[in-house]
């Protein structure tokens, strides 16, 4: 892991950050995998699974993470709601919020928070297996084909780039839309 107080990105193929340095912190190691577990193009539930891998030598503390879901409203103005269906730090250990972005691919994200009670990430382990849907209050179809982080074809744990994780508010894994 890069220590030094040079600004510094290690990347994966598709120029993932895996970790990065600026002003002498330094981002953990880690990779996000995803699984769709709905997966038709349109739908009333955005559903998926989420966990982290710790690929550093430290252990990772949830409370330090935020993962980011990038997708669309598809013009619909009902309220968003998200239900957390299952988390291995349990659902109350796991904060969620929506806010606005603009963007082609995401004009919207929902942010994954940890609680402390949520605990850590050991090297070389997995972690915080969560799993979400998003849907409106009117239970609008979605059309989650044209969201940034939607992959059908990831049916089984899969590193997603397009699902992102920042590390105290610094971008750790993933690409931004």
């Amino acid at each position: 892991m890069v220590t030094s107080t040079t600004a510094v990105t290690s990347t994966t193929g598709g120029g993932v950050v895996t970790s990065s340095t600026t002003g002498g912190g330094t981002s953990p190691a880690l990779e996000l995998q995803y699984a769709v577990k709905e997966a038709r193009a349109s739908t009333n539930n955005v559903s998926f699974k989420l966990r982290i891998k710790n690929t550093g030598t430290e252990s990772l503390e949830l409370s330090d993470l935020k993962i980011r879901y990038w997708f669309t409203v598809d013009g619909f103005t009902s309220p968003l709601q998200s239900e957390c269906d299952f988390s291995e730090v349990t659902c109350a250990g796991v904060t969620r919020t929506f806010s606005d972005t603009s963007g082609m691919y995401a004009d919207h994200y929902l942010e994954l928070g940890f609680t402390a009670a949520a605990g850590s990430i050991d090297p070389g382990d997995t972690g915080a297996h969560t799993e979400l849907r998003i849907f409106t209050a009117a239970y609008n179809n979605l059309m989650q084909a044209n969201d940034y982080s939607f992959d059908a074809a990831m049916t089984d744990w899969t590193p997603s780039p397009r699902v992102t994780v920042y590390h105290d508010g610094m971008l750790a894994w993933g690409t931004e839309p």
